[in-house]
């Protein structure tokens, strides 16, 4: 990242064409390694090409800043361990960003089992969005989140999708929502599942 020119005082605006899920991927990775100044461009490229603004084609790159990665203690991710834990416990409210068809149980060619994390929630990513692409409105989103969450404060959330790309969409969406401080867990269904051990739920509960 500081090869790419990042550095203290230097605003990273992220964007993709695919709603924002890439986008926020690197907003999260950049603001958990402790670089805060990052935004995700609302509506993408193409919010940018409809509002008629200049495109070059060609890579560009800047001079190389002085990125030093250091975890922030305000971005937390939640391990392998934790998720256990919690099957018992369940202080953590785990959501699942996938579509509610790999939630309960259709099988998909990037799952190696199907099915969902006991215990999980569904909220599939693109529900954050608009039909034209954008974010909904911060309070739209405080209210869907709101009903997911119940009394569950948003520092007892954690996200998660296939393999922790999808998941930090429905992240950003709780901190546009105002709800914040809530966790990642990076590996997601693909290490959850890397075990047989650990138990599958299948349906929406």
């Amino acid at each position: 990242m500081a090869a790419l020119g990042i550095g203290k005082g230097k605003l990273v605006v992220s964007y993709d064409t695919s709603g924002g899920y890439y986008a926020s991927r690197l907003w999260w990775m950049l603001r958990w390694v402790g670089h805060r100044e990052v935004a995700v461009l609302d509506g993408g490229l193409e919010a940018w090409t409809e509002a008629a603004l200049p495109l070059r084609k060609g890579e560009e790159r800047a001079a190389p800043g002085d990125l030093v990665a250091s975890p922030d203690p305000a971005m937390p991710v939640s391990d392998v361990a934790t998720i256990e834990a919690n099957l018992e416990g369940g202080e953590l409210l785990v959501i699942d960003a996938r579509t509610a068809e790999r939630f309960r149980g259709a099988p998909h060619p990037l799952d190696t089992a199907s099915g969902h994390i006991p215990g999980a929630d569904n909220r599939f990513y693109q529900l954050n969005l608009t039909s034209q692409g954008r974010f909904k409105p911060a309070d739209a989103l405080a209210r869907e989140f709101t009903a997911i969450l119940g009394k569950k404060p948003a520092d007892q959330v954690v996200h998660q999708c296939g393999s922790g790309v999808t998941a930090t969409h429905n992240l950003l969406a709780m901190e546009v929502a105002g709800l914040k401080g809530s966790r990642l867990y990076p590996g997601s269904w693909s290490e959850w599942t890397s075990d047989p051990a650990r138990p599958i739920a299948t349906g929406s509960e």
